[in-house]
């Protein structure tokens, strides 16, 4: 298979994550959202790897998901704190918790 066809699927899959990010206003969804532009941009990033013939676009992928990991654990934590306080997990609410 052509790895363009790859390529292509990535910024498919980085654009839908993009406008989720943009239009939606709940926090899961918009943390969902960049969790598919993350793995599009891991799409990439092994996709180049393959067409190079090294390695390296597959390790920086691998420490592309251990940064989401940590970005999952410390979101969701937030989006229970805002949704303890405020029984809502949208977005605009967010700004709300200035001190």
């Amino acid at each position: 298979m052509n790895p363009v066809y790859y390529l292509y699927l990535a910024a498919l899959l980085f654009t839908i994550g993009a406008a989720g990010v943009l239009i939606r206003r709940n926090a899961i969804v918009v943390f969902m959202c960049i969790e598919l532009m993350l793995n599009a941009c891991n799409l990439a990033f092994v996709t180049f790897s393959r067409m190079h013939g090294n390695l390296d676009g597959q390790i920086i992928a691998f420490f592309t998901m251990v940064v989401a990991a940590a970005e999952v654990v410390v979101g969701l934590a937030i989006i229970v704190s805002i949704f303890r306080t405020r029984h809502t997990a949208s977005v605009d609410d967010a700004s709300l918790m200035k001190l």
